[in-house]
């Protein structure tokens, strides 16, 4: 029994009846998903959020409930009371787990009207995404969005029942946080009883669960909504959820064990999939060697191989001037691409490349008896060689990026998934977890000249290589752990900094003042100096696990009301213009000033 109203009593969902309740007497609620009138006789599919159940108004049955339902379109909202019957013989749909039976309605009740909808409410609609999330409320209607929901939903559950079970504390951090200014740009918030002073939206809840850690409480966690104010992309949005999680007296090996349970007891409830422990494990070095990115799609076998040996003092220019300048060349055996690849997929493929930094993009194409390329005949008896080294055989094709080392992994790690797309090297329904370890501490920012922190501030040094903070900051490797689902990355954490003197030893390396510690983490630095555990954690996407896990494209798929690529919310028009009298209450004025 779900829900009434008055002498109205809902007594079943629309995925619920069966052959089993035939000759029952039932009252169901919901939208018309379709109205279809076959001679007189009007069909209508009663759909709500579990599924659709066939009613049926026939004019022999009931005339005043015929004329009633005379009138009623797609998207009416409707009770029906009535008698479930068995369909006649050649009109039972398999597909539907009420497929088998009909309701004839002896009463029906208009409980609302509904306008045209601007779209068709089911998921064969051509309705371009801006309509779509114009008119979000409706979208939301339709049956994949919905599954998509209830698929995150039940992923959300699985991890509190899985954590709840293992003693962790569910507790809340601040939204009104102060500003400390590291990586992305935070969302600020003027504070009216502060005068000229802001709040910032966390970007994580890193100290604060730091601090919990400080305050004694061991295990804790929160599925919390984070901001970041950052450029966007598919999978992307300026308000986020993660769940966030910190644990005391642990090392990376402890947390990796609980999390891999953590997603087995995941894919076996929502996939019906039994994941092993043990997942593989890769360095971050390794990662960028043969996959050119921190988080490798590892469902395919095409490796990225560098081969500055090869070619430093071959007779092609661009890359023997590339070796000298201290740049790589890398290479990647399509294998088989030469049977199915045109001059037209090479050319797709160089404009991927030159789109993210490539000068270009050389190939050598394998035949039965011979090598086809337009550098061929720059690189001599090199060519032979490299086709060796990479285990180049007739049909296939070896690509080649040259230029400065990141620039290179990053458009050749597309083009290896856009190969492994088109080749069919990718499955459908294939996961592959991997942890990428071993980051390194800090990463030097050439355009401020000094180091920045890979992940951020808080994170350990490996214990060997506490000393080169003296010495070579640069080489420093850190207790940080990513967990990497089919090339995204879905979490990433580490072990952190839980003695005072080894902060203060990051904090220099990071070439902070002592009035910037002060200012931005003075609060945090006094809290390590009173007995502070060690301490680690990690945090993972909801949003993007839930994509992949539904299959959805984008993440907006899988979050109720998303924004757009430029941070609107087309449905309720946010961020919108502020009334001259809160700005005013705020001691605010804006004053629009174009960038350079």
């Amino acid at each position: 029994m779900l829900s009434h109203m008055g002498d109205w009593r809902r007594s079943h969902n629309c995925v619920q009846l069966t052959a089993k309740n035939i000759g029952e007497e039932v009252c169901l609620m919901g939208w018309v998903q379709r109205r279809r009138d076959h001679g007189g006789v009007i069909f209508v599919d009663l759909r709500d959020r579990e599924g659709l159940t066939q009613v049926v108004m026939s004019p022999e049955y009931n005339k005043d409930v015929h004329a009633v339902a005379d009138s009623i379109r797609n998207e009416f909202v409707i009770a029906v009371k009535g008698k479930v019957g068995m369909r006649p013989e050649g009109t039972i749909n398999t597909k539907l787990p009420t497929g088998e039976i009909e309701v004839m309605v002896d009463e029906l009740k208009i409980l609302n009207a509904s306008q045209t909808p601007p779209f068709m409410i089911d998921d064969f609609t051509n309705a371009n995404e801006d309509i779509r999330l114009k008119y979000r409320y409706l979208d939301l209607r339709r049956r994949k969005i919905q599954n998509n929901l209830i698929t995150r939903h039940n992923i959300v559950r699985t991890m509190r029942e899985y954590l709840y079970a293992r003693d962790f504390l569910d507790i809340e951090t601040p939204f009104l946080t102060k500003s400390t200014p590291e990586g992305a740009r935070d969302y600020l918030v003027p504070s009216r009883v502060n005068p000229g002073k802001c709040y910032a939206l966390p970007q994580s809840p890193q100290m604060f669960k730091q601090l919990l850690m400080v305050g004694g409480y061991d295990k804790y966690f929160q599925i919390v909504k984070c901001f970041r104010d950052e450029d966007l992309r598919a999978d992307r949005q300026p308000e986020f959820t993660q769940l966030d999680m910190e644990m005391s007296f642990i090392d990376r090996e402890d947390l990796m064990e609980l999390l891999e349970g953590m997603f087995i007891e995941i894919f076996q409830n929502i996939k019906g999939i039994k994941l092993e422990r043990g997942f593989p494990r890769m360095s971050y070095d390794n990662a960028m060697e043969k996959y050119g990115h921190d988080a490798p799609d590892t469902r395919f076998d095409m490796f990225l191989k560098t081969i500055n040996e090869l070619v430093a003092d071959c007779g092609f220019k661009v890359f023997r001037e590339v070796v000298a300048d201290g740049g790589v060349v890398k290479a990647i055996n399509a294998k088989g691409a030469g049977e199915k690849y045109s001059r037209k997929n090479i050319d797709e493929l160089t404009e991927l490349a030159v789109s993210l930094g490539a000068g270009g993009l050389a190939y050598i194409k394998v035949n039965e008896d011979s090598l086809q390329s337009p550098i061929v005949k720059f690189l001599g008896d090199s060519a032979d060689t490299i086709v060796k080294a990479m285990d180049g055989k007739p049909g296939d094709i070896i690509f080649f990026g040259a230029g400065k080392k990141d620039i290179v992994n990053l458009y050749m790690s597309k083009v290896r998934l856009k190969l492994g797309k088109e080749l069919g090297l990718i499955k459908e329904g294939d996961y592959s977890f991997v942890w990428v370890l071993d980051f390194p501490l800090l990463d030097y920012d050439a355009e401020e000249k000094r180091y920045v922190a890979m992940h951020h501030p808080f994170t350990a040094p490996l214990d060997e290589d506490i000393p080169l903070f003296d010495t070579d900051p640069g080489q420093m490797r850190a207790k940080a752990y990513d967990l990497v689902l089919n090339g995204s990355e879905i979490g990433g954490g580490s072990i952190r900094i839980h003695r005072s003197d080894v902060q203060e030893k990051m904090f220099n390396a990071l070439g902070f003042t002592p009035e910037e510690r002060e200012y931005k983490f003075g609060f945090f630095i006094d809290a390590l100096k009173y007995g502070t555990p060690p301490h680690g954690g990690i945090a993972f996407g909801v949003d993007r696990i839930a994509t992949i896990l539904t299959g959805s494209d984008s993440i907006r798929d899988v979050i109720a009301f998303p924004k757009t690529q430029k941070a609107t919310d087309m449905m309720s028009e946010a961020p919108s213009k502020i009334d001259e009298k809160q700005l005013k209450e705020l001691y605010m004025k804006f004053e629009v000033v174009e960038n350079d």
